[in-house]
Formats: C-alpha cells, sequence, structure tokens
C-alpha cells in the first residue's frame, strides 16, 4: 500500500495537475478513514464497510478492484471501484428472446455470457459511481477513470466496459465518457417515493381515492390472514432463513437476474453496518413468511431486497411494500429507493420512475463502432407511463 496516501479535508482551490490511480485488490489495504473521508460524502454503499461486507460474502464471480486518484503529495483527492464479473449480454432481454436463450443455454450454458469490467455499485444505484473532494476537476476525475479502465480491461482480456449508472443529475459525466468512445445507453430505471408527510396516516390521507382504497384492500386482507411485521436491526442469526427466502423470489424472477446472494452477505450486512442495515420480518399466524431489506443512507432509505417463504400471488408483497414506506416514513427518511422491477406495485404506492444510463465501451476500436446497437438489440428496457397516485392541492 502506498503510505503517502492521505486524507485531504480542504476544497481544491488551485489547478491540479493529472491525477494518479492508486489501485488496490482489496478495500482491507486502505486505511478506512482515508477511504470514507470521500466515500461517505455521497454514500454508505460506496463506504468502506459495504465494501467489505461484499468481498467477504462472495456474490457470484465478482473481484473487486479500489482506485484512490491522488495528488502530488500522495494526498487522496477521488475514489471510485470497479469488479470483472460474468454477465448476460442480454441481462434486459424482453421474454422472447429469454424464453429462446433458456433453450439454446440448456445445451450451451454460457452462450452471450462473458466476463466484463463494471465500475459502479455492484447491488444498487449511487449516481455517478465515484467520488471526489469539492473543488477536484470532475471532467478530469472521469477522464482518469475512463484510461485506467480501459488499460485495466485490456491488459486482462475483457470485452466490454460498463461504468454504471448515471440518473439525471448526473447526465454532465456522461460526456465525459462519451469523448473516450463510450456509447451511453438506457438502463432499467429506477423508482423513488420523495416523502414528505410527517406520519403514515399523511401519505394514505394524501392520496386519490382508487389508489388507497386499493390499498387498504390488501392491508386488511393480509390483517385478516394473520400477516404481522417487526422492524429488527440484528439479524445475523436469521441468516440463512432469510437468504433461502431471497432464493425463492430470485428463482421465480421474470426480470433482471445478476447477483446471486449468500447467507455470509445478510450475516456481515447485520454486523458490519451497525444499525443502518435493518430488516422488515413479515409473519403469517405467527410463521416467518417474508422479509424486506432495507439500509439507511443518510436521509435515504433505500429498499434492498425482498424474499419471500413460498412465491405466489397472495398479495403479500404489497403489504411488504406499503410497510416499508411506512418504515421509511417513521424513521424520519426524506427520500426510499425502490429499486428495480415490479413497477406497477411501486408505482401504485406513489413511487416515481427515475431513468437511469450506463456508459458502455468495447475493448476492440472496431467492435466498439456497433457496441450501441448491439445493446439495444438484445435488450429491451421498460419505460413505465407515470401516474398520478396523490390527490392535487385543494382536492378532497
Amino acid at each position: 500500500m502506498d503510505r503517502r496516501v492521505s486524507v485531504l479535508t480542504k476544497t481544491i482551490s488551485s489547478p491540479l495537475p493529472e491525477l494518479r490511480p492508486v489501485i488496490y485488490d482489496t478495500i482491507e489495504q486502505i486505511p478506512q478513514a482515508v477511504w470514507d473521508e470521500l466515500a461517505l460524502r455521497r454514500s454508505e454503499v460506496m463506504s468502506w464497510r459495504f465494501w467489505r461486507v461484499l468481498e467477504a460474502a462472495a456474490l457470484n464471480d465478482f473481484r473487486y478492484s479500489h482506485v484512490l486518484f491522488t495528488g502530488p503529495q500522495g494526498e487522496a483527492l477521488g475514489l471510485t471501484s470497479f469488479y470483472s464479473v460474468t454477465t448476460d449480454l442480454a441481462i434486459f432481454a424482453p421474454a422472447s428472446l429469454r424464453r429462446l436463450l433458456g433453450g439454446i443455454r440448456q445445451v450451451w450454458p454460457g452462450f452471450m455470457k462473458l466476463r466484463m469490467l463494471e465500475c459502479g455499485t455492484p447491488i444498487t444505484i449511487v449516481s455517478p459511481p465515484l467520488a471526489h473532494l469539492p473543488g477536484v476537476s470532475e471532467a478530469a476525475l472521469a477522464d482518469a477513470s475512463a484510461k485506467l479502465l480501459l488499460r485495466t480491461a485490456r491488459a486482462q482480456g475483457q470485452f466490454l466496459i460498463v461504468v454504471r449508472d448515471f440518473e439525471p443529475a448526473a447526465k454532465p459525466w456522461e460526456a465525459f465518457f462519451i469523448r473516450h468512445g463510450f456509447t451511453v445507453s438506457d438502463s432499467l430505471p429506477n423508482t423513488y417515493l420523495d416523502i414528505r408527510w410527517p406520519t403514515p396516516q399523511a401519505y394514505l390521507g394524501a392520496m386519490r381515492s382508487y389508489y388507497r382504497s386499493k390499498l387498504l384492500k390488501f392491508l386488511k386482507r393480509n390483517q385478516a390472514a394473520g400477516v404481522t411485521h417487526e422492524l429488527v436491526e440484528e439479524f445475523a442469526d436469521l441468516a440463512e432463513t432469510l437468504h433461502a427466502q431471497w432464493m425463492t423470489v430470485h428463482e421465480s424472477a421474470r426480470e433482471f437476474q445478476r447477483e446471486v446472494l449468500t447467507p455470509d452477505f445478510y450475516r456481515l450486512l447485520s454486523r458490519e453496518m451497525q444499525g443502518r442495515a435493518k430488516v422488515l420480518l413479515f409473519r403469517r399466524h405467527g410463521a416467518l413468511a417474508g422479509h424486506a431489506l432495507l439500509l439507511q443512507d443518510g436521509e435515504e432509505m433505500r429498499w434492498l431486497y425482498v424474499g419471500r417463504e413460498v412465491a405466489e400471488h397472495d398479495g403479500l408483497y404489497l403489504y411488504i411494500a406499503q410497510k416499508v414506506v411506512e418504515t421509511a416514513i417513521l424513521l424520519g427518511a426524506k427520500r426510499l429507493e425502490m429499486g428495480f422491477t415490479t413497477y406497477p406495485i411501486k408505482q401504485d404506492l406513489g413511487a416515481e420512475i427515475v431513468p437511469t444510463r450506463m456508459a458502455l465501451r468495447a475493448t476492440n476500436g472496431f467492435i466498439n463502432i456497433f457496441v450501441g446497437i448491439g445493446y439495444k438489440l438484445l435488450n429491451k428496457v421498460p419505460n413505465p407511463a407515470p401516474r398520478q397516485i396523490f390527490k392535487q392541492e385543494g382536492q378532497p
């Protein structure tokens, strides 16, 4: 480890030379204070502890690298993380193409799956996936990242580089990567609920009558079926059960699938995140029927995952989602990230669809010309129409 890397807490005011990347194979090689001085300016899911959880949990075949961009005295001015992982080229493919690929993969399991280099956070979104001190040039940081990613991918023999994700507020970053030969394409949209109600009752009262009555019907149905819920902060002892419930949902999913969690992910998240990670447990007549995994990230609550004991259409998912919203309100969150997929249910609860984009680049210059076209042919990204869930001012 470069011992000269240190924390710089002052805003940068003078022009900087080219940023120098210092690369680490594991987050454990980097002093926590140095990393978090930059990472926690952005998000808990970029924090030293969160990366340690991901590394130790051994998800899929992820292989991580972490980068500190340093100044002339070795001071840490910016950071990012990237990883290699085997990914389906048709990860967002329409149902007809998924069925066709499923048949082919009965004979050829690795068809259209390859190991690629991604820059970002592997199980959720931080937009953009870089952090820096105030005053550091974002263009310079993106330039240094793009050059490093291309050099690394070529050295490791990887075909494709993906930088993810860019939500609307991060649009200027897209141009920084485009000038290095990247193509920017649509990714799965995210969902957010801006929380502006002091209580769950005020939230329900703000809904238009159709959506409120629909929600209350499902709430009463689940309550009549003996469904209760409990919020817990220590869930390491339940790791095996929670993982099994998550696998039930994962294996029945018809939409986006990539990361495969492990029991250690739940176990370590509970132990390492010191109360920021929480689980809503749902019981039916006392038996554990499902859960929602949450993470407090500053003023934002992130709904990371959901699990079910049995995959069936019984209205429990809507009950879980409503209790996630209620919990976010009660804990004083200003915003709830509700994640990808199951868009209609999340919209019924008031979530807004937020488009996300990612930057793609092939390491081969000729093939890179066709990356954007190929991605669009293989993948169909949903674009749900907005819904007016809440009453306008002055409506009863």
